[in-house]
Parts: structure tokens; C-alpha cells; sequence
């Protein structure tokens, strides 16, 4: 009988055993659709149920002679069975078994991928909360902008993972289907009522049209559903990586006792989890290449998508169910340097609150051109001369002080003005409902 695939680790998923059984499971529902039908005889079929089995490696030496691992499956399975085999796979035919085979363990395989997805947002909701004012530096282009916080950046790492469950659950149905209407999808040999039987029992809907074979947009949508989130993963380990770098040193992946960074270099402590994270997801996007490049075959079939499959849909699953594990692992023990994040705020010297004094003149009376110039003109001094702060240039400016006072310049560089508004967007993220 079919295994569980709920009890089911994910490469489990993907071999020959889980496969066959998988096999051999829709081959005895379509007998038994046939028995309601009163197409073959009960006794038949209890007998069928009661020997049939499989080897795995006998399968694997019968296809070595007929180079077809559909008849070497029913060839192995009819040794166990006798005369009664006749019934099975009547008028259907390999796709039907491959393909409803194929869908089920790729929804098996989604839901597997949709608990990881579940504990990721989870994670990132609490490093979110925890470091909600958490004070750091944004940068754009890679330059220092103006402050946010680190919660913030977990925050819209949480909101892309919800967005990704949505994208997951939405593959998860896409390829959720299956098919026994034989070679061409016309029930030419088998009633549509054995399909519906297997489907239901199965936890599939039948495909509403197929021809041999389920038509490959369903894979192609889930493949690059995966490659769409091993992106967000990727999103998130190339942040880890920046922040890690010895300049910075804002984050740090857990470095465990006992590890090692370098062969060479005994104090090398690297984001070697991040950087793996980041070559996974290229291989994600590769695969999910060749699955939109299953879409287009020839006619009612053609085989040039099953070799493809064969790799690129364990391999991706399989992969990004690593990914997601080592990256639930990184966000709960990432280690935090709100120190550090202060330090590199103050690096500028006051520059990432030229647009807040900006504003001050604007709203004191001035146009924007003639506010920005001022403004740029002290922040220059400042990019030019390490011993300058922008605070101070304004202060000194008579030009700044006829529009606005001492008083009011220094309360525009209080930092905790950026968290007047942290509360809000997390009231629509983290803290809505639907996270």
C-alpha cells in the first residue's frame, strides 16, 4: 500500500520505493473503480489486493532488457499477482500511472515545503519583534540613506514569506491533479468515472482536459514557485552577508564551538550558511528554466519533458527544503550588534538627516531648490573634510540660522524621531492578522 507521505521526510518522497508504491496504489484504485462498475469480477480484484507487490531492484533488472520502466513495474508486479494482472492497467496507459504519480508527489512534496515556510515567518515575526527599535543605518546603492530599524528588515523579509505561502498554496493546487484517460485523453478504453475514483482517493482532482499526459504549465507554475522563494531566501542571505562583512559587522551567523572558517586563517569567522543559501537559489532558477521548457510538446505527447523531470523536480524540492531548514536555523540565531549598527549610523557624521533639514526649510518658507542647495552645499563640506559633521556646518551656516534656530536644528538629529511611525507598519505586517 501507498505510503504515508505526511510521516514522509522529503527525500523519501522522491524514491523508487515511495514511487512504485505510489504506482501500485493507483493501479489497484482503478481496479477497484472497475469492480464498482461491474466491469471485473470482486474475487478478481481481492486477489489482486491481497499478492500484489513490488521489488525494487527486481523492477530495475527487467528494465534493463525492456528499457521501460512502466512495463518492467507491471511485469514485476503480475509475478506476485498471476493470472488475475490481466485486469490491471487495462486501458490505460504510462502517463496515466507517471503523471498522477508525478502530481502527487509534488503536492506531498508542497506541503512539506509549506510547514518550512510556516516556521520561516514564524521566526522572522519574532526576530522582527525583538528588534522593532532596533536602530540601524538604510543604505541605497550601497551608500548610507537615513536610519531604519533591523526589526524593519525582518519585518519585510515576514511580509515576502506570507506572500510565498500564498504563491506555495496556490502551486500546491495548480498541480494537484491527475489523469487515467488513457493515450491520447479521450477515455477511448476506460470509463471517466475509474479517473474521479482514483483522483478522490487520491486527494487530486482530475485534470479537466489532458491529452497522454498532464499538460506541464502545472509543473511549471510550482517549479517557479520554488524559484521565487529560494530568491526571497537568497534575498535575505545576501542582507546577512553585507552585514557580516568585518567593515560592518552589524549581523553575524552563529559561529558554534568548535567550528572552523578557514583552513588557513584561524580567526576567519564566514557567512558560509548565507553563501551556500545564495548558489542553491541560482540552481532553483536554472531548474525552473527547464520547466517552462517543458511546456511546449509535441502533439498529445512527446518524452522530451520526462528526463527533465527526473532532475529538476526532486532536485529543486529537495533543495529548497534544505534552504528553508538552514535558513529558519540562521534567523533564530543570528546574532544582533545593535553597537556596531549605531557606530556605522554615525559614521557619516550627520549626513543621513540632510533630507529631515531639508523639509525644516522647505516648510519654514524656502522652495526646494533653493533648501536643497544649502543643504548639499554643507553636506559636501562634510563628505570632504572627515573632521566635519553636517550638524554643526548648519549650526554655523547664517543662512540656516535666518530660517531656522539652533534649537530646532538640534531636536532634527535625534535618531528615535524614525520610530514614530515603527508602530504602524507593524500593525498592517507583523501584527495584522493575517502574519
Amino acid at each position: 500500500m501507498i505510503e504515508r507521505y505526511t510521516l514522509a521526510e522529503m527525500g523519501k518522497i522522491w524514491q523508487d520505493k515511495f514511487k512504485f508504491s505510489t504506482w501500485l496504489q493507483i493501479e489497484l484504485l482503478a481496479c477497484e473503480a472497475r469492480v464498482i462498475l461491474k466491469e471485473i469480477p470482486e474475487d478478481d480484484v481481492r486477489i489482486i489486493k491481497s499478492k500484489a507487490n513490488f521489488d525494487v531492484k527486481k523492477i530495475l533488472e527487467i528494465e534493463e532488457t525492456t528499457k521501460h520502466d512502466v512495463i518492467a513495474f507491471l511485469t514485476n508486479v503480475a509475478e506476485y499477482v498471476g493470472p488475475a494482472s490481466r485486469h490491471i492497467h487495462y486501458g490505460m496507459t504510462s502517463s496515466d500511472i507517471l503523471d498522477t504519480t508525478l502530481s502527487y508527489q509534488m503536492k506531498a512534496a508542497g506541503e512539506l515545503l509549506l510547514k518550512r515556510l510556516h516556521k520561516l515567518k514564524d521566526v522572522l515575526k519574532e526576530r522582527a519583534i525583538e528588534h522593532k527599535n532596533t536602530i540601524c543605518v538604510g543604505r541605497s546603492h550601497g551608500i548610507h540613506a537615513e536610519a531604519t530599524t533591523m526589526g524593519l528588515k525582518f519585518a519585510l523579509w515576514h511580509e515576502e514569506v506570507v506572500r510565498n505561502i500564498k504563491r506555495m498554496t496556490d502551486a500546491i493546487d495548480i498541480i494537484s491533479v491527475g489523469k487515467i484517460s488513457g493515450a491520447v485523453g479521450t477515455f477511448e478504453h476506460l470509463s471517466p468515472k475509474v479517473e474521479e475514483y482514483v483522483c478522490e482517493k487520491m486527494g487530486l482532482k482530475p485534470a479537466t482536459v489532458s491529452t497522454q499526459i498532464i499538460q506541464r504549465d502545472r509543473h511549471a507554475q510550482f517549479m517557479t514557485t520554488l524559484a521565487i522563494i529560494g530568491s526571497t531566501l537568497e534575498k535575505i542571505a545576501v542582507e546577512v552577508r553585507h552585514l557580516q562583512r568585518t567593515e560592518v559587522l552589524e549581523v553575524e551567523e552563529y559561529f558554534s564551538k568548535g567550528q572552523k572558517g578557514s583552513s588557513a586563517m584561524p580567526h576567519k569567522r564566514n557567512p558560509i550558511v548565507s553563501e551556500r543559501i545564495t548558489g542553491l537559489a541560482r540552481i532553483l532558477r536554472g531548474n525552473s528554466l527547464s520547466a517552462m521548457e517543458n511546456v511546449a510538446l509535441w502533439h498529445e505527447r512527446d518524452i522530451s519533458h520526462s528526463s527533465v523531470e527526473r532532475i529538476v523536480v526532486p532536485d529543486s524540492c529537495i533543495a529548497l527544503d534544505y534552504m528553508l531548514d538552514q535558513m529558519i536555523k540562521l534567523i533564530a540565531n543570528l546574532i544582533i550588534y545593535p553597537d556596531n549598527m549605531l557606530k556605522n549610523l554615525n559614521l557619516t557624521r550627520g549626513l543621513i538627516f540632510s533630507q529631515t533639514v531639508l523639509l525644516k526649510l522647505i516648510s519654514n518658507g524656502l522652495t526646494r531648490e533653493d533648501a536643497y542647495k544649502i543643504v548639499q552645499t554643507a553636506a559636501m563640506q562634510v563628505w570632504n573634510d572627515k573632521a566635519k559633521n553636517l550638524k554643526d556646518e548648519l549650526i554655523k551656516s547664517e543662512e540656516v540660522l535666518s530660517h531656522v534656530s539652533k534649537k530646532d536644528i538640534e531636536e532634527l538629529f535625534d535618531t528615535t524621531r524614525i520610530l514614530s511611525n515603527i508602530n504602524y507598519i507593524f500593525n498592517r505586517s507583523i501584527y495584522a492578522g493575517n502574519s
